[in-house]
């Protein structure tokens, strides 16, 4: 079987979530599977990202990797459905999404725009590429949240565009032939706003990657890693994009409320790490305020900084999985997460869970945490047990039981 993967989400030097999910994901799969074919699908106008370079140990995997401005290709995408990405690397019987993007793959239900031809003059190499004939190909989508559908106040008007009117998630939930979802959660959203039959829809969990475990206090690198982001010798952290969704502002309050409750507690600093939205530009003065905000904390880097802190605190208001919390666990820190969408399912009574709305219930929280050696223990030993739960090689291995359930039924 021929398996085409769409990795562009891994163009960006700093990826999101959705591009670690995408990278571990795939390099599970191949680890686990030798005797189908993968063809990864990117495309940036610049050199090639270092994010591919794990490929080359792979003998049963190959990159095409096209060279067009992603605007002009996604408007191609968009307005003529043109050019179908399973053609563009030659073939193949499935194609995977790992993510809600600019899509089009040959299908027995899509009919040819009779502008291609015009279109086709304007590049030998999509010409030659798209000229390719094979099999139809069968869609699989990966959808990790409908946040955008849920709270839509929480996005830009750029970004809510991108989604309804242009990626238009919908439409490509309908015409994927099976959609993963990332937690129950998520296929709950799939099946109540895409009205989406269930049958369709797969859960399949992220994992944990081995090197988010327990890191002993001696070692070197963990000073480095303090030095490099400037943080204070005892903090509460959160991590993640800091952008509305995330809550940020009643994780200050509660930091407030916490030290007006308990001013011993004032040696403790608040850290808040990722990259910042437009929205939350105002979260920059906060500077002055015993807060620290050191950026984008680079992927190998984030083990130690989990271990450093003395808790981490995500009141999101909604996460379609919510991976940060059980990495977090996997490095012995103890969580306080919110009680709505995917939290329950993914860590269960491991961690406190709490009202976003309520920054008094998330100071009360972080109290408990910072005075109470033995709830620490415990949601330690907890946290650990369950983060073991979840790992790469389970999510690659539910993945292709899909991909290879999809190519039986077409035969």
């Amino acid at each position: 079987m021929r398996i085409g993967i769409d990795l562009r989400c891994l163009e960006e030097e700093k990826i999101s979530g959705v591009g670690e999910y995408a990278l571990e994901l795939v390099r599970n799969l191949l680890e686990i599977d030798e005797k189908n074919e993968y063809v990864i699908f990117s495309n940036s106008y610049k050199q090639k990202s270092r994010n591919f370079n794990f490929f080359e140990k792979y003998p049963n995997a190959k990159l095409k990797r096209s060279r067009w401005p992603n605007k002009l290709l996604n408007f191609f995408l968009w307005y003529f459905g043109w050019p179908k990405l399973d053609r563009l690397i030659e073939g193949t019987d499935i194609f995977f999404a790992p993510n809600i993007n600019f899509l089009a793959v040959s299908s027995p239900r899509t009919k040819s725009t009779p502008n291609i031809v015009c279109i086709r003059k304007l590049s030998n190499k999509f010409q030659n590429n798209d000229l390719v004939r094979g099999k139809n190909c069968e869609l699989i989508t990966t959808f990790h949240d409908l946040s955008f559908e849920r709270f839509p106040e929480f996005f830009t008007r750029k970004t809510c565009l991108w989604h309804y009117y242009f990626v238009n998630p919908r439409r490509i939930a309908q015409k994927s032939e099976r959609i993963i979802a990332v937690s129950e959660s998520t296929k709950k959203d799939l099946k109540e706003i895409y009205k989406i039959n269930s049958g369709k829809i797969g859960v399949v969990y992220h994992g944990v990657s081995g090197d988010f475990r327990i890191i002993d206090r001696n070692d070197p690198k963990l000073l480095e890693a303090q030095k490099k982001y400037k943080l204070p010798y005892k903090f509460i952290l959160y991590l993640g994009n800091i952008e509305p969704r995330k809550n940020i502002t009643s994780v200050i309050k509660a930091y407030k409320n916490l030290l007006r409750n308990n001013p011993k507690l004032e040696k403790y600093k608040l850290v808040l790490a990722g990259n910042i939205n437009p929205l939350c530009r105002d979260i920059m003065d906060k500077k002055k305020e015993n807060i620290a905000i050191c950026g984008y904390i680079k992927r190998e880097d984030r083990p130690y900084i989990f271990n450093l802190a003395s808790l981490f605190v995500y009141p999101s208001h909604f996460e379609g999985f919510g991976l940060p919390v059980l990495e977090t666990m996997a490095c012995g820190t103890p969580v306080i997460a919110s009680n709505n969408s995917s939290f329950s399912e993914v860590v269960g009574n491991t961690a406190i869970l709490v009202s976003p709305h309520r920054p008094d219930e998330i100071a009360e929280a972080m109290e408990a945490i910072l005075t109470d050696e033995k709830l620490r223990s415990k949601l330690k030993e907890k946290g650990l047990k369950q983060a073991q739960k979840f790992n790469w090689k389970k999510c690659a291995a539910s993945t292709l039981k899909i991909i290879e359930e999809i190519h039986e039924n077409r035969h």
